[in-house]
């Protein structure tokens, strides 16, 4: 999909179509991140502290129990 931005004031607004964002579940009031890696804009959801957190957690556990057989998988 190609799209243009539009003059918003001052600003420049790129509009995102409603399939995009119910796709992505972004609403209005969805905080988004924007960040680069040099050539693209990269536009994303934040993530959710507690969701993070509660990963984390998962992950640590599963690494706890199982971390030596999946370093001898991987290797």
């Amino acid at each position: 999909m190609v799209k243009k931005l539009t003059a918003h004031g001052n600003s420049a607004a790129l509009i995102i179509d409603k399939p995009i964002l119910k796709l992505l579940k972004i609403g209005m009031d969805t905080p988004l991140e924007i960040t680069t890696d040099g050539k693209n804009l990269i536009i994303s959801p934040v993530q959710d502290a507690d969701r993070e957190d509660k990963f984390r957690g998962a992950l640590a556990k599963v690494n706890a129990r199982h971390g030596n057989t999946l370093k001898k998988l991987a290797g």
